[in-house]
């Protein structure tokens, strides 16, 4: 998304969340990157200190400030809140109000309904709100955005040539990529994959985003269920590599959990997306996010959330008629190829962006959205017309 901010506008600033030993200040040509590493470990004061360190960043460039690319409400603030006119794109990937609740189940309610006031605050003053699903579309329109200021910008993958095959892989496993959080239902997939244990030689190959220490909760769980020794482990591989891993599985799974953070607020998932463009079948928790990206039969099959016992049924069905589950994994390359690569997303977002240019509070198209500032996901983005500036921030009410 920033690539495309940046292609648009001819350069910028992105203001991004810092660590790892990456630098505080780096230019790539006419981009610069800004991140914050602040060590705070509240993770409201630290939403706070990171917004205003964006405005911080962005009070040079108020007067010329030209679009504003924003990822969440506290990167929002700052720009909404500045006097003056430029223009805001507030990508919804997620609600705080709504995700907060996973995974920082000790917030109140009280706090909770601030975050709410707070995003509604910032998504009014937005000139276009992008969302990567309808469903996602939907709970922002509960939050009083207009239909016509909702523009979708589905997330995408890259068909690729196949690439080889991972060192030490197993001859025949199932994939799990991404994240380990309670409502990705990896606890699901242990129990599932429990009830295979008969189908001797298969594996399970988890590929997590995360450091190591982050895996114990589903490594103990393992443990307890007997699978512990029939799952390997990878963490924060390359993305070239989790590419590999995808296009040599006999089966991907996704089974997302049926919790409102997946069904209130809807979600994208990135790993049904990459599967597919990898020619893999996918066994995926039947949701209406999920419904978007792939049908059932069609590009592999899908199941009732938080079903081990329907999940590990899809799995030994694949399984057993490979056949069919190849013709699977090739109709839904064949989907992603045909509407869902990132090309297509970039061209979808340099449409919002010619449209929010185009138009104002009284002049729109009827695709186009209202009037003020906004930028970032990871953090939001802003574009300067001396090319000093488009990038990424974050802000909470004080």
């Amino acid at each position: 998304m920033a690539d495309e901010l940046f292609a648009s506008f001819g350069g910028g600033l992105l203001g991004v969340l810092g660590g790892g030993g990456l630098p505080r200040y780096q230019r790539e040509g006419d981009r610069e990157i800004a991140r914050f590493d602040a060590q705070i470990p509240n993770l409201i004061d630290r939403a706070e200190a990171f917004s205003g360190w964006v405005a911080d960043h962005l009070e040079p460039h108020r007067e010329t400030l030209e679009v504003c690319h924003v990822r969440d409400p506290w990167s929002a603030l700052p720009v909404v809140a500045l006097p003056g006119r430029r223009r805001v794109v507030y990508e919804v990937n997620g609600l705080p109000s709504i995700e907060m609740a996973h995974t920082w189940p000790w917030a109140s309610k009280a706090a909770l309904g601030k975050i709410r006031e707070l995003e509604r605050f910032c998504l009014e003053r937005s000139d276009a709100v992008v969302v990567p699903s309808r469903v996602i579309g939907a709970a922002v329109r509960g939050l009083g955005v207009p239909e016509e200021r909702i523009r979708l910008v589905p997330n995408g993958a890259d068909v690729r040539e196949r690439p080889e095959r991972p060192s030490g892989a197993p001859e025949r496993y199932l994939v799990y990529v991404g994240a380990l959080q309670p409502w990705q239902g990896l606890d699901v997939l242990m129990r599932a994959f429990a009830r295979l244990a008969d189908l001797e030689g298969l594996r399970l190959v988890v590929c997590a985003s995360v450091p190591e220490r982050r895996a114990k909760p589903v490594r103990r769980m393992a443990e307890r269920l007997g699978v512990a020794g029939r799952v390997d482990w990878r963490f924060a591989l390359p993305h070239h590599e989790v590419a590999a891993w995808l296009a040599h599985a006999e089966v991907s799974v996704a089974p997302l959990t049926g919790c409102a953070r997946n069904l209130d607020q809807g979600c994208a998932p990135l790993k049904v997306i990459e599967s597919m463009a990898a020619g893999v079948p996918v066994v995926a928790s039947d949701l209406p996010a999920v419904r978007e990206l792939m049908a059932d039969g069609e590009h592999g099959r899908l199941v009732p959330a938080d079903r081990p016992a329907e999940l590990a049924r899809a799995v030994r069905i694949l399984l057993e008629y490979p056949e069919e589950a190849a013709a699977m994994g090739e109709r839904a390359r064949r989907r992603i190829a045909d509407g869902l690569t990132w090309a297509h997303s970039r061209a979808e977002l340099a449409s919002v962006y010619r449209a929010v240019m185009a138009g104002g509070r009284d002049a729109r198209s009827a695709r186009d959205v209202p009037d003020t500032p906004g930028a970032g996901r990871d953090v939001p983005g802003a574009r300067d017309a001396r090319n000093a500036g488009a990038g990424a921030a974050h802000r909470a009410e004080r």
